[in-house]
């Protein structure tokens, strides 16, 4: 996941580089786009780190009386 986003940071160094300066509107959505896609992965790492994570046994017995 983490090579993924270095990756896609890279790749968009390499285009804001190579236009120069980009408007204010494209800047203001790149940083949105910046925001959104870290609020995604940091979701994708919870729902690993909850899937990781064994949950407790439990003597239940034979379910609920």
């Amino acid at each position: 996941m983490e090579e993924m986003v270095l990756t896609v940071e890279e790749a968009m160094c390499r285009v804001i580089d190579w236009w120069g300066e980009l408007p204010p509107s494209m800047k203001e959505a790149i940083e949105q786009f910046r925001t959104e896609l870290g609020a995604e992965i940091d979701s994708v790492e919870f729902v690993n780190k909850a899937l990781d994570t064994q949950a407790p046994e439990t003597d239940s017995g034979d379910g609920p009386a």
